[in-house]
């Protein structure tokens, strides 16, 4: 069952008022196909003041509208994925809903994105939502994590380090045909991959709430300092779609760190 039609203004490019939030989004795709590794798009909500945690998730900050944008944007994707922290805080529901899924199998893709959760060295839980899906999933865990096996349908891939590095992620999910990824966070795998250099573009959501708290932002503060702190990385903005109050934000960045 769909959900009833969210309107949009799109105020940028080619500004047109009173849009369907699927009209606005018919000709979405995420960035150019890379060659060297999968493209890589950071999908978040933040209050107005940057906080993107309410209460220690980010369910709350966004409306129906914001619910069925982030179900348009992974359906665009070969993989979509969370850092563990994410999967405990909310249960992780990284699907698309039954019409995407028909609309993606006439398409002859998958019903589903692939999904992936991302864990260092603490425990993952694995009677979750997440784990009862029938797309494939993987599990991606760091050198020393205490995970011995997964449950049916997930893959278990080890790095061979303590955490996970965004790169070595990106070269396993290529080779097992992984060309777009999208990654919901939390901040600091989204720091993790802004720290490398691998993020393509971000589509951001501003919720109409100020909190004032010392929520997380959407990109945590890297440890031992950031190598943009000097020269920040610079993005272009693609588009921009209004509904009530919040705004949907598309930002592409060029290729390299």
């Amino acid at each position: 069952m769909t959900d009833a039609p969210h309107r949009v203004d799109r105020l940028w490019p080619d500004p047109a008022l009173d849009l369907t939030l699927d009209e606005a989004m018919a000709a979405f795709a995420p960035s150019a196909r890379r060659v060297d590794r999968p493209v890589v798009a950071i999908n978040m909500v933040s209050s107005i003041d940057g906080r993107a945690q309410l209460s220690g998730s980010a369910e709350g900050l966004g409306s129906r509208a914001d619910r069925r944008l982030m179900r348009l944007y992974r359906a665009a994707f070969d993989a979509v994925g969370s850092g563990a922290g994410t999967l405990r805080a909310t249960g992780v529901w990284l699907r698309v809903g039954d019409d995407l899924a028909a609309r993606r199998m006439a398409e002859g893709r998958p019903p589903n994105p692939t999904g992936v959760v991302i864990a260092g060295t603490e425990s993952v839980p694995t009677d979750g939502q997440w784990f009862a899906g029938d797309e494939p999933r993987f599990l991606v865990v760091g050198r020393e994590n205490p995970l011995t096996d997964a449950p049916p349908g997930t893959e278990l891939l080890r790095a061979p380090d303590e955490r996970p590095a965004p790169a070595w992620v990106l070269a396993q999910l290529a080779q097992r045909g992984v060309r777009s990824f999208l990654l919901e966070g939390g901040p600091h795998i989204n720091a993790s991959f802004l720290e490398e250099g691998l993020i393509d573009e971000v589509y951001w959501t501003i919720g109409a709430h100020l909190l004032g708290t010392d929520a997380l932002t959407m990109i945590a503060a890297m440890p031992g300092g950031s190598r943009y702190a000097d020269e920040p990385r610079r993005g272009r903005l693609v588009s921009v779609l209004r509904h009530e109050d919040e705004l949907f934000l598309r930002y592409r960045f060029d290729a390299g760190g």
